[in-house]
């Protein structure tokens, strides 16, 4: 399916209008061998509350950005290699529904699609893409996974010391290892830990006394972590919010009304669509 939409006009055109939409401030995503395989708006797990987003899946990255406006404009893009990605279901629950992690070395977190079956073609999509990736490449997928970042408004007091009440003045913060939603105090430790950058990263006093002992073992050459001084704040570039990228305030109010996601496969005419906000694209089934 992939290769014959290779050197497509079509797949050109839908590359050239994704680039449009993030206009100057987004990588470029023209590449010899690179195909659009679908695209559509996912509810993300943000640090502070879920927000729509749009993404596009390539047949070697996944790319999702702010909506600016719906299928003009996006902003904040962001890329994912697909073969770092590891999807994990999630169970539905309340109004948290059809959702799955997306877990990365740097990055992990929750999207939700609006039906069962939105979710069934987007995860089959994303896992055919990873396996076409590997296989071809010949490499292992990796083995560690950063932590999905529990909510803000899951937790009303430190999950570390159980004690500390979030107010204006006691803010949260996130452990960078564990994802836990914790206090100053509780996480006034840092660790380098390479797969998320080279500065010190905020943890919590638990993770790093963990990683302070595997650090210490001898036999643990390949742990990825690396014991450094604990300045708070310092040389981390962390706001004290912690915040995530892209979870600032949407200059678009999300909505739950959106089109069903598109996939672009053999059912497809070639010139059937000019942007890639055609209604008349066929999902593909496989």
């Amino acid at each position: 399916m992939v290769d014959r939409l290779v050197n497509s006009e079509a797949n050109a055109r839908r590359i050239a209008m994704v680039e449009n939409c993030f206009g100057s401030s987004g990588r470029p995503l023209a590449e010899q061998g690179r195909v659009l395989v679908g695209e559509g708006v996912l509810t993300k797990m943000c640090r502070k509350k879920p927000k729509a987003r749009q993404f596009f899946l390539f047949n070697d990255i996944l790319v999702y950005g702010n909506i600016v406006i719906n299928k003009k404009k996006y902003n904040k893009q962001h890329l994912i290699p697909l073969e770092t990605v590891k999807l994990e279901s999630l169970k539905d629950e309340g109004q948290f529904r059809n959702g799955w992690l997306i877990r990365t070395a740097s990055k992990s977190f929750a999207v939700y699609a609006a039906t069962s079956t939105e979710k069934e073609e987007w995860m089959a999509h994303i896992e055919k893409c990873i396996e076409d990736l590997l296989r071809k490449s010949g490499k292992q997928p990796p083995s560690e996974h950063a932590a999905v970042w529990v909510p803000d408004n899951e937790a009303a007091i430190c999950m570390h010391c159980k004690k500390t009440q979030f107010t204006v003045l006691n803010r949260r913060h996130h452990c960078r290892k564990c994802g836990s939603v914790v206090c100053g105090p509780c996480s006034s430790k840092r660790f380098v830990l390479p797969t998320q950058s080279d500065k010190p990263l905020r943890v919590c006093l638990q993770c790093y006394d963990e990683l302070t002992r595997d650090r210490a073992r001898p036999a643990q050459a390949q742990q990825p972590a690396m014991l450094s001084p604990s300045k708070e704040g310092a040389g981390s570039g962390e706001s004290s919010g912690d915040d995530d990228s892209d979870d600032d305030d949407d200059r678009a109010a999300a909505t739950d009304n959106h089109d069903e996601p598109k996939f672009y496969g053999d059912g497809e005419k070639t010139d059937d669509t000019n942007n890639h906000s055609s209604k008349e694209t066929k999902n593909i089934k496989e």
